[in-house]
């Protein structure tokens, strides 16, 4: 077949093109291969928290009511090295609490929101809190470290315990990963330290709603 010259153009800008698609699907399988890319944009789970998936499969329906608002990981990953003080001042870590599944909750005095959502942490510990739950409450107050103390006393919250961070450092490393974007920031954590589900702002988490959706994370699977 005899191809004229007024189609050249045209059968280059086809072929160009072409080209162009086929470098840009191989950059993109590449940057899959280096990053572990699933599904344009989705890591995959650390390899230990791959039990953790079926958690969240479990924890997915329950997202609703009161705790509509908690995004729950499709691909639970292990949380840094969080570390905080208790009230004391001793140094504690989040990795204290392998075995134990977590509501891990940063809160300030100057956070209005905070205030407010603390009467339901405390009663929540009440209903829930024992050897395979804690509700680990870090205070991020920068300033005048007895203030908090002082207005947890004030407010009668009596089942929580006291865990501070003065730096803030916990707020920061949590928002490098994405994890915390506002304040209140409250992580669900499983007992192997992946993260199940977070919530930005305040819940109701003495209700039954959310009562329900910590429950199916608890190490015995407490779901009723």
């Amino acid at each position: 077949m005899t191809v004229r010259s007024d189609d050249t153009p045209t059968l280059q800008k086809r072929r160009y093109g072409a080209i162009t698609l086929a470098t840009m699907a191989g950059l993109a399988v590449g940057l899959a291969g280096v990053y572990g890319i699933v599904g344009f944009g989705r890591n995959a789970a650390d390899p230990e928290c791959l039990s953790a998936i079926k958690t969240a499969q479990r924890l997915a329906p329950l997202a609703r009511g009161e705790v509509a608002a908690a995004v729950v990981a499709r691909d639970p990953h292990l949380l840094p090295a969080l570390s905080f003080q208790d009230a004391t001042g001793a140094r504690e870590t989040l990795a204290d609490w392998h075995g134990r599944a977590v509501l891990l909750n940063l809160w300030a005095t100057w956070c209005v929101p905070c205030r407010k959502e603390m009467p339901a942490l405390d009663a929540l510990q009440a209903k829930l809190g024992g050897p395979d739950f804690e509700v680990v409450s870090v205070n991020i107050d920068t300033r005048d470290p007895d203030k908090p103390k002082a207005w947890l006393k004030d407010v009668g919250i009596s089942r929580l315990t006291y865990y501070a961070d003065p730096n803030a450092k916990i707020f920061q490393e949590l928002k490098a990963v994405g994890k915390a974007i506002g304040m209140p920031t409250t992580l669900l954590v499983d007992p192997s330290g992946c993260e199940i589900a977070t919530l930005a702002g305040p819940a109701e988490w003495a209700s039954d709603d959310a009562v329900k959706f910590v429950q199916a994370v608890i190490a015995k699977g407490q779901v009723e």
